[in-house]
């Protein structure tokens, strides 16, 4: 590329420097911000050295107001508006029927924005978390413990929720087993083989590691953790007999059973959590606010009645508004107590 070139010893020294800010993970993002500031691209810039308060941020951004989350650049030149914006949701089973299912929502986006709007597929909680990162994708929903993970180190803005008309929302973590395992309680996962999702997933790992040990049987230590990579897999294993149990998102179960993938039949609930706040939708911390603006307008103006994404979703109709600050605090306790640190590393 002949932009290469272009490449000065200041724009080398600033590569080095990201570099440092990320090894060892993201030595790569380095090079790119470098490649993306020689060839005129839009690349975040560094927080300053004076921020006054940076929390649990990557050192890229900084939150001088407090808020938990990115603040935007104050420099309005690093506002960036993209045409096309890009949307990517969580990773799913199989993210071509989401592409379909998300089309009435994506075409709502592309009226009220103005721009051509595009569904990225991702295919784990760590790439999702990169895309955003790297600008790949500008708006996002991340499921609910990869959330933390998306505000701390890729800058991502939690502002909505699908809820209910009254504007409820949320969801429980349920431990099910097949009815003939034998299993009756949580404590008769002792000497299993236990299905946990992802490492960073709340329902499917935190929220058991820091909830189990109060009903007298602890992850690891009385039963075998074997991570399945979904909360798909983690239920069709169980059903399969692969997996004795396995702590599970409710939301995603219900809809699951919806599409006939298991028969209900088959398994029980032998735990069941209060609820938790489900996938956040983010916007990155550097878009122009006219275009945030956009967005927001977008999600909390769409009718879900009567689409595939109302079908998909059961007991939702709207987009409601969030914080990540107030409705994200129950999973940063979780988090906490599981000694969570919100680094690249961990996320993979």
């Amino acid at each position: 590329m002949r932009c290469l070139s272009r490449l000065s010893p200041r724009l080398l020294s600033r590569q080095t420097l990201t570099d440092a800010l990320h090894q060892p993970a993201s030595r790569a993002i380095g090079a790119l911000t470098a490649l993306a500031l020689g060839c005129g691209l839009a690349a975040p810039t560094l927080a300053a050295d004076d921020c006054p308060n940076r929390g649990q941020l990557a050192p890229i951004y900084c939150d001088a107001d407090g808020d938990l989350v990115a603040d935007a650049p104050s420099d309005p030149s690093q506002y960036l508006d993209p045409d096309p914006l890009v949307f990517a949701y969580t990773p799913v089973e199989d993210p071509a029927i989401y592409a379909d299912i998300w089309e009435p929502f994506i075409d709502h986006l592309r009226d009220v924005t103005g721009k051509d709007v595009r569904f990225y597929a991702v295919q784990s909680n760590a790439a999702e978390i990169e895309a955003m990162r790297s600008g790949r994708i500008q708006v996002a929903g991340f499921s609910t413990g990869p959330t933390p993970f998306a505000v701390n180190l890729a800058g991502a803005v939690p502002f909505a929720i699908m809820g209910s008309e009254e504007g409820e929302f949320g969801y429980t973590l349920q431990v099910y087993t097949r009815k003939d395992s034998g299993i009756d309680a949580l404590t008769d996962l002792a000497g299993k083989r236990v299905a946990h999702t992802s490492p960073t997933s709340n329902s499917g790992n935190l929220a058991p590691r820091a909830l189990f040990p109060e009903q007298g049987i602890t992850p690891d230590d009385d039963y075998e953790v074997v991570y399945s990579g979904s909360h798909d897999q983690s239920m069709l294993g169980v059903v399969a007999g692969d997996y004795d149990a396995a702590p599970v998102a409710s939301e995603v179960v219900d809809r699951m059973a919806e599409r006939g993938l298991f028969d209900p039949d088959e398994v029980k609930i032998v735990f069941e959590s209060k609820r938790f706040p489900t996938t956040s939708y983010t916007y990155a911390y550097n878009l122009d606010p006219e275009l945030i603006e956009k967005i927001r307008e977008a999600f909390f103006s769409f009718n879900m009645a009567d689409t595939e994404l109302g079908e998909e979703f059961d007991g939702v109709s709207k987009f409601v508004p969030v914080t990540y600050q107030e409705d994200w605090d129950v999973i940063r306790e979780i988090q906490k107590a599981n000694g969570v640190v919100y680094s690249q590393e961990n996320v993979e």
